[in-house]
Order: structure tokens, then sequence, then C-alpha cells
């Protein structure tokens, strides 16, 4: 899972956060729009930050490495946060180990993990409830808090959990963004994180995984990792 320099690596002339960044765009630009006060989804916002989600190769590289960043006294309390919820993982998916690869877990079995860790607050957010790695965060992150109206497709609800708290929020129309475009551009990076050891997994997953890589010990059950 080492990938030094994979922060700096553009693809078709651009970097993983700078993809990114239109996401971050589109939303800072509807938000303007929307009027002061009416967009709920903010900086320090911990609303929708519980649960375990899928997260691509490319967002748990950047998530992981945004942890592997922090200060270490913060450093060590977001990994040992994430090595407690993988722990619990195993209550419904006994020998669900690392990586933690959601897509070899399968959608039903992994549905019924995150439903029953529905309340257990993500390990990246702090004790105040803001987010460690909020530069970081994954894709989804950056998607929820507004509805999205993708280029010729279906209108996709806002998931703010707390939408229905401010009638003007809740009443605010999808806002169109190329939803197409930004995932053939993230699938690029998906497959070049893929190449470095990345997986789909969530942000406990991968955390954990960058631990253990790092190390060097292996997950329980198996052989202790020997370089």
């Amino acid at each position: 899972m080492d990938s030094p320099g994979h922060r700096g690596v553009k693809i078709a002339g651009v970097t993983y956060r700078g993809l990114l960044f239109t996401l971050d765009r589109w939303f800072a630009d509807a938000t303007t729009s929307a009027g002061p006060g009416v967009v709920l989804c903010r900086r320090g916002c911990a609303a929708c930050c519980h649960g375990p989600f899928d997260i691509s190769p490319a967002d748990a590289e950047l998530a992981a490495d945004a942890v592997g960043r922090l200060h270490p006294s913060a450093k060590t309390q977001v990994r040992a946060r994430a090595q407690e919820q993988v722990a619990r993982y195993r209550a419904d998916a006994a020998g669900w180990d690392a990586p933690w690869d959601v897509e070899a877990l399968g959608d039903e079995t992994f549905d019924i993990v995150a439903e029953h860790l529905a309340a257990e607050p993500c390990p990246a957010l702090g004790d105040d409830g803001a987010c460690l790695i909020y530069d970081d965060r994954p894709a989804t992150c950056r998607m929820i808090g507004l509805a999205i109206l993708p280029t010729g497709d279906d209108p996709i609800p806002n998931a703010c959990p707390i939408i229905n708290t401010s009638a003007r929020y809740a009443a605010l129309d999808p806002v169109p963004f190329d939803l197409e475009r930004f995932e053939s551009d993230a699938d690029a990076f998906d497959v070049a994180a893929f190449g470095r050891g990345w997986v789909s997994t969530t942000v406990a997953g991968a955390i954990e995984s960058a631990r253990l890589k790092e190390e060097e010990v292996a997950p329980p059950g198996a052989t202790s990792i020997t370089r």
C-alpha cells in the first residue's frame, strides 16, 4: 500500500484532489446561489458522519494518507477508533479482514454491517465532531448536502439526515452536475490506486489497512508480514 507521491500524480493533467475540487466548487457555487444560511451542510457539521459506507480505492488511499499526516496524538486516536470499528465488523461478517474489501464482501452482508453500526461515528471525527481530514474526505462526503441533477439522468435526492429541519433547505431544487464525467474521470484514479494495493473499503478499513502495512502487523489469524 505504499504510495509515495500519489497526491501529485496527474491523470489527464489533473490530480485526484484536483478532481475532487470540481465537487467542492460545484457545492460552493450552489450554496452561494441558495442564499445565506439555507444549505445546512457545512464544515464542522457531522450529522451525516456516522455508520460505515463504501469508498473508492482512490478515496481510501487519500483518506489513509491524510490520517498519516495528522499530529501524532490525533493520528493515534483516529487509528484506535478505526481499529475498534473494523473489529466490530466481525459480528456480522466473520472472516472479513484487511483490506476490508467491500466488493469482495458483497452488498447484502455489507448492508447488514452498515445498518448495525449506523450510529457509529466516523473514526476521522475529532472530539469536537469536526472532520480531521476534511480536505481529503471521500467524494461521497462531498456529494451529501445537495440534491444532484446528473446530465441526462434522474435527480439524486439530498441524503442529508437533517434536511427536514429546514423548509427552505428541503425545498431546494436538484443542482445540475455532470456526474457521469466525474465518475469516468475518477475511475482512472481508482484503477491507479488499485494498482498500488488499495480497494473499495470503508474509512475505518482504509485507515486500519494503512496502519497494518506501516507497522508490518498481519491481520488477525494471519502470519505476520516480514520483509
